[in-house]
C-alpha cells in the first residue's frame, strides 16, 4: 500500500517506520529536522527491549502534492492541529484513499453514522464551524484507537515505550473490504490491528482515562501513579469518569470494563507523565477540546450534566491561556 503519515512525531514515527520494514511504500509529512533527519538516515525505532530497527527506504516531503495520492492516510496530530493541514491534504486523496485518525479524544466525524436521534449532528468543539468535515468527507473515514506510548527522542527516532496495538473500526461498524486490507497490513507490520464493530465504544474506554488524567495531571503535574494512589485525586478523577459514562451510555455507549479496573490500569502505567502534562513542560497548546471539551459538549447535546468535567476543564483552559499568552511553560524543578 502507498501509506502517508502526517504527523512524523512519535506515533507517527512507529507506525511508518514499522510498516515501511513490512515493504509498505511510506512517505512521511514533514518539516525542518525531522524532514531533513528523515531523508538523510531515515527512520529508526528504539524498541522496549532496547534493541534497534532501522528503516532506511521511507522517505519525507514537506509539500503534499510531492507525496500524491495515497492508498492510506494516516492522520497521527494532536486533533487541534488537524485544521493546520488543511486543504493541502487533499492533494493526498485519490478516489478510494482511506483517511485513518489515529487521534486522542473525540473525532469530527462522530456523529457520522451514528444511527439515533443524533446522526448528522456536529462536533463543534472539535470541528468548529464544520471546517475539517468539509475537506475530508466522512466516506473516506477509518477510525482507529491508539493504545501504544511511545517518545521521539530526537529527530526521525523513536523510542517505544509499551504496547502495539492500534484497533481499527468503520463508523458504521461494518466489516469492510477496505478495513480488511488495512488491518492485514498492520499486522504483517507487527501491529495489533483488529477490527473493532463498535469503534466509539473503543473511542470512550480510552477517552474515559484520558479526560481525566489528562488535565488533573496537568493542573497538578502529578503522573499517573501519583493521581492514582492519591485518595482525593483519584476521586476527582472517579468523579469526571461517572459524569462521562453517563453521557456516553445516553449515545447508546456500553462500557465493557468497570470503572475501578480503568483507573487500576492507569495506576499500573507507573510515573508516566500524561501527554498533557508534557504539552504544559514544553509549552505547547494544550489537547484539550478534543478530550474535554468534547464531553463537555456532549452533556449539553444530551442534557447531562456535568459539573465536575467542567470545572477542571475551565481550570485548565485558563492554564492553557495562561501559559499561550506568556509563550511560557511550567515545569517543576527541586528548589
Amino acid at each position: 500500500m502507498k501509506i502517508a503519515v502526517v504527523g512524523a512525531g512519535a506515533i507517527g514515527g512507529y507506525l511508518g517506520a514499522r510498516l515501511s520494514l513490512a515493504g509498505e511504500d511510506v512517505t512521511f509529512i514533514a518539516r525542518n529536522k525531522n524532514l531533513a533527519a528523515i531523508n538523510a538516515n531515515g527512520f529508526k525505532l528504539i524498541l522496549e527491549d532496547g534493541s534497534e530497527q532501522h528503516a532506511a527506504k521511507v522517505r519525507a516531503v514537506q509539500a503534499m502534492a510531492e507525496a500524491g495520492p495515497q492508498d492510506a492516510v494516516l492522520l497521527t496530530l494532536k486533533a487541534h492541529q488537524v485544521k493546520d493541514v488543511l486543504p493541502d491534504l487533499r492533494a493526498l486523496f485519490g478516489p478510494e484513499t482511506l483517511v485513518v485518525t489515529m487521534i486522542n479524544g473525540l473525532p469530527w466525524w462522530y456523529f457520522h453514522k451514528l444511527a439515533g436521534p443524533y446522526e448528522g449532528r456536529q462536533l463543534e468543539s472539535v470541528d468548529p464551524g464544520g471546517v475539517i468535515a468539509a475537506h475530508i468527507e466522512p466516506e473516506r473515514v477509518i477510525g482507529s484507537v491508539v493504545y501504544p506510548a511511545a517518545e521521539l527522542m530526537a529527530p526521525g527516532v523513536v523510542k517505544v515505550i509499551e504496547g502495539n496495538r492500534f484497533t481499527l473500526g468503520e463508523p458504521d461498524g461494518s466489516r469492510s473490504t477496505r478495513i480488511e486490507a488495512l488491518s492485514q497490513a498492520m499486522m504483517k507490520a507487527g501491529f495489533k490491528s483488529p477490527v473493532s464493530k463498535d469503534i466509539r465504544g473503543e473511542i470512550w474506554v480510552k477517552l474515559w482515562g484520558n479526560l481525566s488524567f489528562n488535565p488533573i495531571s496537568a493542573l497538578t503535574h502529578a503522573t499517573l501513579e501519583d493521581i492514582c494512589r492519591f485518595p482525593a485525586s483519584r476521586e476527582l478523577a472517579a468523579s469526571m469518569m461517572r459524569e462521562a459514562q453517563t453521557v456516553a451510555e445516553k449515545l447508546g455507549v456500553e462500557f465493557k470494563i468497570s470503572l475501578d479496573k480503568r483507573i487500576a490500569g492507569a495506576e499500573a502505567v507507573g510515573a508516566h507523565k500524561t501527554s498533557m502534562l508534557q504539552d504544559v513542560e514544553a509549552g505547547r497548546a494544550l489537547e484539550l477540546e478534543a478530550l474535554v471539551g468534547s464531553v463537555v459538549e456532549l452533556g449539553r447535546i444530551t442534557e447531562t450534566p456535568t459539573p465536575t468535567i467542567q470545572a477542571i476543564y475551565a481550570a485548565t483552559m485558563l492554564l492553557g491561556k495562561t501559559l499561550g499568552d506568556a509563550k511560557g511553560r511550567l515545569v517543576v524543578q527541586p528548589v
